[in-house]
Protein backbone atom coordinates (compact mmCIF):
# COMPACT_ATOMS: atom_id res chain seq x y z
CA UNK A 1 0.00 0.00 0.00
CA UNK A 2 1.62 3.35 -0.58
CA UNK A 3 -0.20 6.71 0.95
CA UNK A 4 0.38 10.24 0.15
CA UNK A 5 0.83 12.14 3.69
CA UNK A 6 0.39 16.03 3.48
CA UNK A 7 1.85 17.30 6.93
CA UNK A 8 3.90 20.04 8.00
CA UNK A 9 4.40 19.32 11.66
CA UNK A 10 7.48 17.07 11.40
CA UNK A 11 7.47 15.50 14.70
CA UNK A 12 3.75 14.51 13.57
CA UNK A 13 4.96 13.67 9.96
CA UNK A 14 7.73 11.58 11.38
CA UNK A 15 5.80 9.24 13.81
CA UNK A 16 2.95 8.69 11.06
CA UNK A 17 5.43 7.22 8.78
CA UNK A 18 6.89 5.13 11.44
CA UNK A 19 3.60 3.69 12.74
CA UNK A 20 2.47 3.54 8.91
CA UNK A 21 5.83 1.74 8.00
CA UNK A 22 5.47 -0.78 10.30
CA UNK A 23 2.30 -2.33 8.42
CA UNK A 24 4.64 -2.35 5.51
CA UNK A 25 2.75 1.08 4.31
CA UNK A 26 4.63 3.18 1.79
CA UNK A 27 4.66 6.91 2.69
CA UNK A 28 5.29 9.68 0.20
CA UNK A 29 5.36 13.02 2.58
CA UNK A 30 4.88 16.46 1.42
CA UNK A 31 5.14 19.58 3.67
CA UNK A 32 3.43 21.69 1.45
CA UNK A 33 0.69 22.37 -0.96
CA UNK A 34 2.90 22.88 -3.74
CA UNK A 35 5.13 19.78 -3.32
CA UNK A 36 1.39 17.20 -2.73
CA UNK A 37 0.56 18.63 -6.05
CA UNK A 38 3.61 17.52 -7.68
CA UNK A 39 3.12 13.97 -5.59
CA UNK A 40 -0.66 13.73 -6.85
CA UNK A 41 0.29 14.59 -10.54
CA UNK A 42 3.39 11.73 -10.71
CA UNK A 43 2.64 8.94 -7.61
CA UNK A 44 -0.29 6.64 -7.87
CA UNK A 45 -2.03 5.89 -4.16
CA UNK A 46 -4.19 3.91 -1.92
CA UNK A 47 -5.29 6.41 0.46
CA UNK A 48 -3.90 10.26 1.13
CA UNK A 49 -4.13 11.92 4.55
CA UNK A 50 -4.09 15.52 4.65
CA UNK A 51 -3.52 18.05 7.13
CA UNK A 52 -5.58 21.57 6.97
CA UNK A 53 -3.35 24.22 8.48
CA UNK A 54 -0.28 23.92 5.72
CA UNK A 55 2.40 27.04 5.19
CA UNK A 56 0.74 27.77 1.55
CA UNK A 57 -2.70 27.71 2.42
CA UNK A 58 -5.69 24.82 3.37
CA UNK A 59 -5.15 21.36 2.78
CA UNK A 60 -8.55 21.10 1.43
CA UNK A 61 -7.54 22.78 -1.75
CA UNK A 62 -6.10 19.59 -3.10
CA UNK A 63 -8.76 17.54 -2.70
CA UNK A 64 -10.04 18.83 -6.76
CA UNK A 65 -6.97 17.83 -7.88
CA UNK A 66 -6.56 14.44 -5.96
CA UNK A 67 -10.32 13.54 -7.39
CA UNK A 68 -9.03 14.64 -10.60
CA UNK A 69 -6.27 12.57 -11.11
CA UNK A 70 -7.00 9.92 -9.38
CA UNK A 71 -10.64 9.30 -9.15
CA UNK A 72 -11.82 7.31 -5.85
CA UNK A 73 -9.08 7.59 -4.08
CA UNK A 74 -9.20 7.38 -0.75
CA UNK A 75 -9.19 10.78 1.38
CA UNK A 76 -8.85 11.00 4.88
CA UNK A 77 -8.44 14.86 6.77
CA UNK A 78 -6.46 15.17 9.73
CA UNK A 79 -7.01 18.32 11.09
CA UNK A 80 -6.80 20.35 14.72
CA UNK A 81 -9.60 22.25 13.20
CA UNK A 82 -12.55 19.94 14.86
CA UNK A 83 -15.99 22.27 15.02
CA UNK A 84 -18.45 20.72 13.44
CA UNK A 85 -18.72 23.36 10.54
CA UNK A 86 -15.00 22.40 9.72
CA UNK A 87 -15.73 18.84 9.80
CA UNK A 88 -18.76 19.76 7.65
CA UNK A 89 -16.71 21.54 5.18
CA UNK A 90 -13.99 18.88 4.52
CA UNK A 91 -16.66 15.79 4.27
CA UNK A 92 -18.41 18.52 1.68
CA UNK A 93 -15.60 19.44 -0.56
CA UNK A 94 -14.85 15.48 -1.02
CA UNK A 95 -13.01 14.34 2.29
CA UNK A 96 -14.70 10.37 3.05
CA UNK A 97 -13.10 11.09 6.43
CA UNK A 98 -11.98 13.66 9.10
CA UNK A 99 -9.91 12.89 12.22
CA UNK A 100 -9.71 15.57 14.73
CA UNK A 101 -6.20 16.38 16.47
CA UNK A 102 -5.07 14.96 18.17
CA UNK A 103 -5.19 10.96 17.19
CA UNK A 104 -4.07 7.82 17.96
CA UNK A 105 -2.41 6.06 15.55
CA UNK A 106 -4.15 2.97 16.01
CA UNK A 107 -7.26 5.10 15.07
CA UNK A 108 -6.01 6.23 12.14
CA UNK A 109 -5.17 2.73 10.55
CA UNK A 110 -8.71 1.65 11.60
CA UNK A 111 -10.05 4.35 9.69
CA UNK A 112 -7.60 3.49 6.50
CA UNK A 113 -9.01 -0.37 7.15
CA UNK A 114 -12.29 0.57 7.48
CA UNK A 115 -12.09 2.81 4.06
CA UNK A 116 -10.57 0.69 2.14
CA UNK A 117 -13.67 -1.60 2.84
CA UNK A 118 -15.93 0.55 1.75
CA UNK A 119 -15.28 -0.19 -2.41
CA UNK A 120 -16.03 -3.65 -1.73
CA UNK A 121 -19.22 -2.82 0.11
CA UNK A 122 -20.57 -0.17 -2.15
CA UNK A 123 -20.06 -2.67 -5.56
CA UNK A 124 -17.81 -0.22 -6.93
CA UNK A 125 -15.16 -3.43 -7.27
CA UNK A 126 -14.29 -3.09 -10.88
CA UNK A 127 -12.62 -0.21 -12.99
CA UNK A 128 -13.17 -0.26 -16.79
CA UNK A 129 -11.33 1.60 -19.57
CA UNK A 130 -12.70 0.32 -22.77
CA UNK A 131 -13.76 -3.60 -23.02
CA UNK A 132 -10.60 -4.15 -20.39
CA UNK A 133 -11.92 -4.68 -16.46
CA UNK A 134 -9.92 -5.06 -13.83
CA UNK A 135 -11.08 -6.30 -10.47
CA UNK A 136 -9.97 -4.22 -7.25
CA UNK A 137 -10.92 -7.03 -5.04
CA UNK A 138 -9.26 -9.99 -6.22
CA UNK A 139 -6.85 -8.00 -8.26
CA UNK A 140 -7.48 -9.83 -12.06
CA UNK A 141 -8.13 -8.09 -15.09
CA UNK A 142 -10.34 -9.49 -17.61
CA UNK A 143 -11.49 -8.16 -21.22
CA UNK A 144 -15.12 -9.10 -22.77
CA UNK A 145 -15.59 -11.46 -19.31
CA UNK A 146 -12.24 -13.32 -20.56
CA UNK A 147 -10.17 -13.56 -18.15
CA UNK A 148 -6.40 -12.57 -18.57
CA UNK A 149 -3.65 -14.94 -18.12
CA UNK A 150 -0.85 -12.01 -16.50
CA UNK A 151 1.52 -12.66 -13.92
CA UNK A 152 1.74 -10.82 -10.20
CA UNK A 153 3.83 -7.79 -12.31
CA UNK A 154 1.80 -7.72 -15.11
CA UNK A 155 -1.46 -7.93 -12.75
CA UNK A 156 -0.04 -4.54 -10.94
CA UNK A 157 0.83 -2.62 -13.81
CA UNK A 158 -2.41 -2.24 -15.57
CA UNK A 159 -4.38 -1.63 -11.85
CA UNK A 160 -1.64 1.46 -11.64
CA UNK A 161 -2.16 2.90 -14.95
CA UNK A 162 -6.05 2.63 -14.82
CA UNK A 163 -6.39 4.32 -11.74
CA UNK A 164 -5.16 7.42 -13.71
CA UNK A 165 -6.29 7.00 -17.00
CA UNK A 166 -5.50 9.09 -19.19
CA UNK A 167 -2.74 10.69 -16.77
CA UNK A 168 0.93 9.63 -16.87
CA UNK A 169 2.43 7.59 -14.40
CA UNK A 170 5.96 8.01 -14.06
CA UNK A 171 8.47 5.38 -14.12
CA UNK A 172 9.36 5.65 -10.27
CA UNK A 173 5.67 5.16 -9.67
CA UNK A 174 5.07 2.24 -11.59
CA UNK A 175 8.38 0.57 -10.50
CA UNK A 176 7.13 1.41 -7.32
CA UNK A 177 3.68 -0.48 -7.67
CA UNK A 178 4.81 -3.27 -9.39
CA UNK A 179 8.63 -4.38 -8.02
CA UNK A 180 9.14 -4.67 -4.09
CA UNK A 181 11.31 -2.62 -1.79
CA UNK A 182 14.18 -5.81 -2.02
CA UNK A 183 14.08 -6.22 -5.70
CA UNK A 184 17.08 -5.68 -8.02
CA UNK A 185 15.23 -3.80 -11.18
CA UNK A 186 17.15 -3.72 -14.47
CA UNK A 187 17.16 -0.44 -16.38
CA UNK A 188 14.88 -2.09 -18.70
CA UNK A 189 12.71 -4.54 -16.96
CA UNK A 190 9.72 -2.17 -16.42
CA UNK A 191 9.78 -1.35 -20.93
CA UNK A 192 9.73 -4.73 -20.91
CA UNK A 193 6.84 -5.81 -18.56
CA UNK A 194 4.96 -3.10 -20.31
CA UNK A 195 5.69 -4.47 -24.00
CA UNK A 196 4.14 -7.92 -22.72
CA UNK A 197 1.80 -6.57 -21.55
CA UNK A 198 0.30 -4.53 -24.60
CA UNK A 199 0.56 -8.04 -26.20
CA UNK A 200 -2.45 -9.59 -23.84
CA UNK A 201 -4.56 -6.27 -23.41
CA UNK A 202 -5.11 -6.63 -27.72
CA UNK A 203 -8.74 -6.86 -28.01
CA UNK A 204 -9.48 -4.46 -24.87
CA UNK A 205 -9.68 -1.30 -26.88
CA UNK A 206 -7.26 0.39 -24.36
CA UNK A 207 -3.79 1.41 -25.83
CA UNK A 208 -0.30 1.80 -23.24
CA UNK A 209 1.45 4.84 -24.37
CA UNK A 210 5.20 6.15 -23.93
CA UNK A 211 5.73 9.16 -23.17
CA UNK A 212 9.12 10.03 -23.70
CA UNK A 213 11.43 10.86 -20.36
CA UNK A 214 8.28 10.60 -18.23
CA UNK A 215 6.67 7.39 -17.94
CA UNK A 216 3.32 5.66 -19.80
CA UNK A 217 -0.29 6.61 -20.06
CA UNK A 218 -3.38 4.08 -20.48
CA UNK A 219 -5.59 5.64 -22.65
CA UNK A 220 -9.34 3.93 -24.44
CA UNK A 221 -8.83 3.93 -28.58
CA UNK A 222 -11.75 5.22 -29.90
Amino acid sequence: MRVLLVEDETDMARALIAALGRQDISVDHAATLEIAGEAALNGVYDVALLDRKLPDGDGLSLIPLLRRVQEGLPIIVLSALSSSDHRVAGLDIGADDYISKPFSTDELLARIRAILRRPAQLGETFITLGELRFNLTARCAEINGVLLNLTRRETLAPEALMRRAGCTVSRSALEEAIYGFDDEIASNALDTHISRLRGKLAGGEVAIHAIKGLGYVIRAVS
